[in-house]
């Protein structure tokens, strides 16, 4: 029997905290809930003269929802200079499970065929709680974040959560903020929807709840739910430079 239940996940995310496992082989998982939090503002994101460059340039084909299971087992692989992760079994199923019920969501930077990076995590309300980021590739991580953000002002959200702190995240606009400060973030950002993620998935819906997919409605000028495509690298450079 898992520890892990889909409801249980989402719950903890929006009391604040999130799993995480000591390494890839472990069981066990444990809550954790930085003193200091992560986050990355929307109007925030620092984008460098060489980095629009690239991302004008479509130097990768960016899909989203696409290759979510590939995504993580990239995440959760260890790599040289990092022995091991903290995305187990248990964490990799629950996450499948939260992409099946709308709530977790990959974005992806293909090479050609060959998946190179990307990102995945989870949407609740109008926050987005980011997990993991990988890159096989160089800018390919930066090129998804940049995506990520764009599609996320795009779609009315208000909060980025980037857990903890890394030089990589500062040097793209993340800053760390007071626990306090994160909660009353996060509260924001929720309001108006928790208590409605039954087991239809009802949040993912919610006229109160972000959009993840608004971008793709407006870039291909239709109504309906449609599936990912590439969205010009222009447009997402000039979202990332407009303030709300």
């Amino acid at each position: 029997m898992d520890i892990l239940d889909p409801r249980l996940v989402l719950g903890g995310y929006a009391a604040g905290v999130f799993p995480m496992a000591d390494s890839r082989d472990t069981i066990d998982v444990y809550w954790v809930e930085p003193r200091q939090r992560a986050v990355l503002p929307l109007d925030g994101f620092r984008l460098s003269r060489s980095l629009r460059k690239t991302i004008v340039a479509d130097r990768f084909r960016v899909t989203v929802d696409t290759a979510f299971g590939q995504i993580l087992a990239l995440c959760a692989e260890s790599v040289e200079g990092r022995p091991e992760t903290w995305i187990n079994a248990g964490i990799e199923r629950v996450f499948h499970t939260l992409h099946l019920m709308g709530f977790a969501h990959s974005v992806e930077c293909w090479d050609g065929d060959r998946l190179v990076g990307g990102l995945y995590g989870l949407a609740l309300g109008r926050a987005f709680f980011g997990e993991s980021m990988v890159s096989r590739a160089t800018d390919a991580s930066k090129v998804a974040l940049a995506h990520l953000v764009a599609r996320l002002k795009a779609g009315g959200f208000d909060l980025l959560d980037c857990q903890f702190q890394t030089s990589h995240l500062e040097s793209l606009g993340a800053i760390e903020i007071e626990r306090a400060d994160y909660i009353a973030l996060l509260a924001a950002a929720l309001d108006g929807v928790v208590g409605s993620t039954g087991s239809s998935g009802a949040a993912a819906s919610s006229a109160a709840a972000g959009d993840f997919f608004a971008l793709d409605r407006a870039a291909a000028g239709a109504p309906d739910d449609v599936v990912s495509g590439p969205v010009a690298g222009k447009v997402i450079a000039q979202l990332l430079v407009q303030t709300s």
